[in-house]
């Protein structure tokens, strides 16, 4: 895959897929995503997850409305309409993050919730995912969890998570790809599209 390929693939500028094209094909390389069907997929979803490769933390800026489809069962209709964003104010991003995400999947002190939050170009997310990542790839995630924000380790954070999930398995299941990395199968529509435009260039 040369770096223009990559640009089309992920329907990106040619000043991001400058960015992007060393960290994506070394986290390929590394992680074993190696045909054209897994690297397409890989291009897809880790373009829907980081919005085209732009975050590469997890954003909480959410509408009252938008949080209760997303979170509706962690957050109560006061607590969307006190914290969601609104014409009046901003979103209380850290105070949705600590609401949503505490008590799960290792996140127990106050503020785990938004120190855990997704990271990386797969949203790397829970203290217990960021131990693992960080023991996985020789990072102390744990104590500095913005490390994923780093171009290299963002895509390394993303292949190792691929890599875990048995992601190169099912690679050809746009559906099944998207239920590994988010069971809700939150915009499918979005990251067949992705794919559709990444495989017609890569195969």
């Amino acid at each position: 895959m040369t770096q223009d390929q990559f640009q089309q693939a992920a329907g990106i500028s040619a000043e991001l897929a400058a960015r992007w094209f060393k960290p994506i094909t070394a986290a390929m390389a590394e992680f074993g995503i190696t045909t054209p069907v897994q690297q397409a997929m890989f291009i897809a979803q880790t373009g829907h997850e980081s919005q085209g490769f732009t975050r590469l933390a997890e954003s909480f800026n959410y509408t009252p409305a938008a949080l209760l489809t997303t979170f509706g069962n962690r957050i109560s209709r006061d607590q969307a309409a006190m914290l969601g964003r609104t014409a009046d104010h901003p979103a209380r991003q850290e105070a949705i993050a600590n609401l949503v995400y505490q008590g799960r999947y290792g996140n127990k002190l106050p503020g785990d919730g938004w120190k855990f939050r997704g990271h990386g170009l797969i949203q790397i997310t829970f203290l217990d995912n960021h131990k693992a990542c960080g023991k996985a790839l020789g990072l102390d995630l744990v104590a500095n969890p913005d490390l994923l924000t780093v171009d290299v380790n963002a895509a390394r954070s993303a292949g190792w998570y691929w890599q875990t999930r048995n992601i190169n398995q099912v690679a050809a299941d746009v559906r099944e790809a998207t239920r590994r990395i988010n069971p809700a199968l939150h915009a499918l529509d979005q990251r067949t599209a992705r794919y559709s435009r990444a495989i017609a260039v890569l195969a």
